[in-house]
C-alpha cells in the first residue's frame, strides 16, 4: 500500500471527534481523507458517523464489507473496505479508531500511525457529563477502567494533550497529519 494511515485513539471524552473535526477543516484543500465510522448508535452529539442499526451492521460484517470492525461498551464499530482502496491509491487516511483494538490494526496496517489523545482526569469527566449519553455512576465507572494499551517495538505514538483549547491541541494533530503526509509523498 502506498498511503498512510493516521490511527486516532483515547479515551471517551479526550475530545477526538472535536480534534477531527477542527483538522478536518484545517486541511480541506489537501490530499487528506478522513474516513468514517459505522457505529450501532444514533448520531448527533458531535459525532459523525453513520447510523446502523444491529441487523444493517452484522449484514455488513457478513459480506465482508468493514476493513475494521470492534464492539465497546455495547455498540458495533466499524470502518469500510473503501479504506484499502483509499490506502492503495497511495492517501493519507485519518480514522478514529479504539486503543483496545489496536492491535487488530496493527495485524491489517503494519506500518499505521498512532496518535492518542488525552486529557486530564478532572476534564474527561466533565465532558463525559455533559454529553449526557451516561448516568453519572456509568461515566465513573468508565473514568476508573481508563483502557490500557500497549505499542509493540517499532511502533511510533505521538500523544496529544487536549485539556486546554481546542485549537492547541488541534494545531498540534494538525501538523501531526501534515508531518505524516510529508513521509507518505
Amino acid at each position: 500500500m502506498n498511503g498512510r494511515l493516521i490511527y486516532v485513539m483515547g479515551p471517551s471524552g479526550a475530545g477526538k471527534d472535536s480534534l477531527l473535526g477542527f483538522a478536518r477543516k484545517q486541511l480541506q484543500a489537501e490530499p487528506i481523507l478522513f474516513a468514517h465510522r459505522y457505529i450501532t448508535r444514533p448520531s448527533g452529539n458531535g459525532e459523525a458517523h453513520v447510523e446502523l442499526s444491529v441487523d444493517e451492521f452484522k449484514v455488513r460484517s457478513v459480506l465482508g464489507l468493514f476493513a475494521l470492525e470492534w464492539s465497546s461498551h455495547g455498540l458495533r464499530y466499524g470502518i469500510g473496505i473503501e479504506l484499502d482502496t483509499w490506502l492503495e491509491r497511495g492517501c493519507t487516511v485519518v480514522i478514529n479508531g479504539s486503543r483496545q483494538h489496536l492491535e487488530q490494526t496493527l495485524l491489517r496496517y503494519p506500518a499505521v500511525e498512532v496518535v492518542h489523545i488525552d486529557a486530564a482526569p478532572h476534564v474527561l469527566e466533565a465532558r463525559l457529563g455533559a454529553r449526557a449519553r451516561e448516568s453519572a455512576e456509568q461515566v465513573a465507572a468508565r473514568l476508573a477502567r481508563r483502557a490500557p494499551f500497549s505499542l509493540p517495538a517499532g511502533v511510533h505514538l505521538t500523544t496529544i494533550d487536549n485539556s486546554g483549547a481546542l485549537e492547541d491541541a488541534g494545531r498540534a494533530f494538525v501538523e501531526v497529519v501534515r508531518g505524516t503526509l510529508a513521509v507518505g509523498l
